[in-house]
């Protein structure tokens, strides 16, 4: 799943993938709309494990893995 986020006027993409979606919410349904809801209810999370990620002016796009959480 690709997400955005923005620093400033800066914007970087994110993409999680399915094993670190399942890796937070264990039992999620494996199609789009349990991912979508595995997202969803632990956005905080995600977006706290991309902040970790995130290095301003690096690069435009980061993976977020089941390690990053």
């Amino acid at each position: 799943m690709r997400f955005w986020g923005h620093d400033s006027a800066i914007e970087a993409s994110f993409y999680i993938d399915e094993g670190a979606l399942k890796h937070i919410q264990p039992g999620a349904n494996p199609n789009e709309s349990g991912f979508l809801n595995a997202f969803d209810s632990h956005r905080d999370l995600i977006c706290a494990a991309a902040a970790r990620k995130y290095v301003r002016g690096s690069r435009g796009s980061y993976d977020l893995v089941a390690g990053d959480f």
